[in-house]
């Protein structure tokens, strides 16, 4: 056996769950942007390719069938352009604008991001999609017509308290990560949307 793969072996999850964190932190140091835009990518694909095997299983269809490479391409691309870069920015801008003493922060943060953030993101990956998608300019905007208002609903119902904790309490430079684990399934979620 190779020395390694002992190493690792004798070493267990644990330990190369710790080195993981470690090295995730140092990254977030070093490079905060990039390494949150890298997170954001792999996630969002991630969610696309829960949300393409949801629907195998929802259509009891044949699970050897290949999956749709595109799509979690369209959405790794969405996450490390937009989501992971915009998202940092949105979070210590937030926490500049509306600092923790501020009277009444926790609710003003929350409406801040639910009031503005969220029906401008969600817009911004609507557009990118139907772009990535190939979709001309009026089959975009039809889709984005029909399809905005019930995701910002969904996102409202699923993302407040999601984002009451995570602008409330969780640290600036882990929000990211915490959103986009939560994203996860969201995305999943909008990717359902498009079948």
């Amino acid at each position: 056996m190779a020395p390694a793969a002992s190493r690792l072996r004798a070493a267990g999850p644990g330990a190369l769950l710790r080195r993981a964190l470690a090295l995730y932190l140092r990254l977030l140091r070093l490079r905060p942007v990039l390494t949150k835009a890298v997170t954001s990518g792999i996630l969002s694909a991630l969610g696309n390719i829960l949300a393409q095997t949801i629907q195998k299983k929802q259509k009891k269809e044949n699970s050897s069938q290949k999956l749709d490479l595109s799509g979690p391409l369209r959405y790794g691309i969405y996450g490390f352009f937009f989501t992971g870069p915009l998202s940092h920015f949105f979070y210590l801008f937030m926490d500049h604008w509306i600092p923790p003493e501020v009277p009444l922060a926790g609710l003003k943060r929350l409406l801040l991001d639910r009031l503005v953030f969220a029906p401008a993101f969600l817009l911004l990956f609507f557009s990118v999609m139907n772009f990535l998608e190939g979709k001309d300019t009026a089959e975009g905007a039809a889709r984005t017509w029909n399809q905005f208002w019930p995701a910002l609903q969904t996102n409202w119902r699923v993302w407040t308290p999601v984002q009451f904790i995570n602008v409330n309490y969780v640290p600036l430079q882990f929000r990211v990560l915490f959103a986009n684990l939560v994203a996860l399934f969201w995305y999943a979620y909008l990717a359902s949307l498009g079948k």
